[in-house]
């Protein structure tokens, strides 16, 4: 006759279990070269889109003023702001895992 599993033999199970998996677990090169392009994308995207914008204006309105220089530092500036902003929430979800591991 099997008797049932009490609830701290459970628990201890899969807390075995996680730290197993915790120890298992080592991100890849993959992984890594994966965000560095992904990052790396979210910065070049907008700033090539803002040299052309900045190109296709300066063919159609020529002057003084040099939309393309402009466009391309304002591109350059909201694609850091965006990685910046993606990097410090993936941060923000990684400690709030790890807090909920330590509970």
């Amino acid at each position: 006759m099997k008797s049932e599993p009490t609830f701290v033999s459970q628990v201890g199970e899969k807390a075995n279990r996680k730290i197993k998996a915790r120890r298992n677990t080592h991100p890849g090169v993959w992984s890594g070269l994966g965000m560095m392009g992904l990052i790396g994308w979210s910065v070049a995207v907008p700033t090539l889109l803002g040299a052309a914008l900045g190109l296709w204006l300066d063919d159609r309105y020529p002057g003084g003023r040099s939309w393309t220089l402009a466009l391309l530092v304002g591109g350059l500036t909201i694609g850091c702001l965006n990685a910046w902003l993606w990097v410090a929430k993936e941060d923000k979800a990684m400690r709030d895992e790890q807090e909920d591991d330590h509970e």
